[in-house]
Formats: C-alpha cells, sequence, structure tokens
C-alpha cells in the first residue's frame, strides 16, 4: 500500500495548514510528521486517512498499483490519537470484540492475548471509564496495532505512558509492524525513533493567509 500527495494544500477558513505538498509514503516503511504544536501535523494525518480532503492537489492511494476509491480507504488503516475515543461503556474486552467485527486481527490473535501483550489483562473485565489515562491509551494502541492493516497511522502514540508504556511501545512496532506502513505524528523524538523518513510539517507553511475580498 502506498500514499501519494501531489501539490496538496489544506486551509481552515483563510490559514494555509500546508501547501505545494508533494510526497509519497511507500509500503512497509516508517515515517515521522514533525513540527511545533498545532503546526497541522494531525490535519495532515487525517488527509493521509481520507477522513479530511484537500482545498488543492491530490491524495491518492494505492494497493499493488491499483488506486483505492476515498471512500475504500478506511477498511486499510487503523489509527491511535487523542481525538479518537474509546467507548467507555464497555470493557476492554467487549471493546476489542467489537473493534474485531469491523477489522481482523493479524494472524487472528485472540483479544486474551492482545489484552496480555499490552498490559490489560488484569483489567480485562472492568468499564473502560475506570481505566486510567495510561491504561486507555495501551488499549487504543492495541486497537491500531493488532489490526490487520498495510498502515497504522500514530497521532503521539506515548501520550501518559510512563517508561514501561514506552517500552511496550517500541516493542509492538518491532515486533508487529515489520512489513506495514507506519506513520507517526509527534514531535517529541522518543515516539519516532525507529523512522526513516522525516517529513516536517513546517517546510509546507505559507506565510500569507489569502486576501480578504476586501482585497480582492
Amino acid at each position: 500500500m502506498k500514499i501519494i500527495l501531489s501539490q496538496a494544500g489544506k486551509r481552515f477558513q483563510r490559514e494555509w495548514i500546508f501547501r505545494n505538498l508533494d510526497y509519497e509514503f511507500m509500503p512497509g516503511s516508517k515515517y515521522a510528521v514533525t513540527g511545533p504544536n498545532g503546526s497541522g501535523k494531525s490535519t495532515l494525518l487525517q488527509v493521509l486517512s481520507g477522513a479530511l480532503t484537500l482545498n488543492e492537489g491530490t491524495c491518492e492511494w494505492y494497493q499493488n498499483e491499483i488506486k483505492i476509491l476515498p471512500e475504500k480507504i478506511q477498511q486499510y488503516i487503523s489509527i491511535a490519537a487523542p481525538y479518537l475515543e474509546l467507548i467507555e461503556e464497555m470493557t476492554a474486552t467487549e471493546f476489542l470484540h467489537f473493534h474485531n467485527h469491523f477489522k481482523p486481527f493479524v494472524q487472528n490473535l485472540p483479544v486474551d492475548f492482545i489484552l496480555n501483550e499490552v498490559g490489560l489483562h488484569h483489567a480485562a473485565g472492568k468499564q473502560i471509564r475506570l481505566y486510567s489515562s495510561g491504561m486507555k491509551q495501551r488499549l487504543k494502541l492495541a486497537q491500531a496495532v493488532f489490526s490487520d492493516v498495510p498502515m497504522i497511522f500514530l497521532d503521539e502514540p506515548c501520550t501518559n505512558l510512563d517508561v514501561n508504556g514506552f517500552d511496550l511501545y517500541y516493542r509492538l512496532i518491532d515486533h508487529y509492524c515489520k512489513n506495514r506502513m507506519v506513520i507517526v505524528c509527534s514531535n517529541d523524538a522518543n515516539e519516532f525513533n525507529f523512522t526513516k523518513a522525516n517529513l516536517n510539517i513546517m517546510d509546507y507553511k505559507v506565510k500569507t493567509p489569502l486576501p480578504s475580498k476586501a482585497a480582492e
């Protein structure tokens, strides 16, 4: 699976978030999207996931050189991000079984195994609303990394994780993401030190906003 951005630009109202972005994300490769807080990293990730459309240019997805329609792209992607909520009335076991109805897990791994891998086996039957922020982040990583998809998008993946959580994150990437595309949005080098390429969103900023109607 690969993604090709051509002269891509995204703006909100009159402010360009990024513009003139040409980039190729190749199958099985690891990428970091970097930049300061509020610079547009998450916006770019949502464009790559098909959740947002561009204002100019194109974002195209290909599987074995066959173009994938934007409305179909979600089945090829899993995401862990701060703005994606868990279903907190469910237990972790219920949540992963629910998720599994939409996306199978790699190697058809059972839910109990996955919860053990991310250190949540002791709380498998507890409602997610009772989890700590770190436990919730482990569950977000579990549903993203263990989904059997060719592309994994991780936005600030170690938010609320302690040292052991970071170790878990590295192990999940190493054990379960070797042959899959991974894109990490972060300004913390510890979250993307395994990536081979760095796209700095600041390289695609426009200094001046769109002209006002009066100026036109």
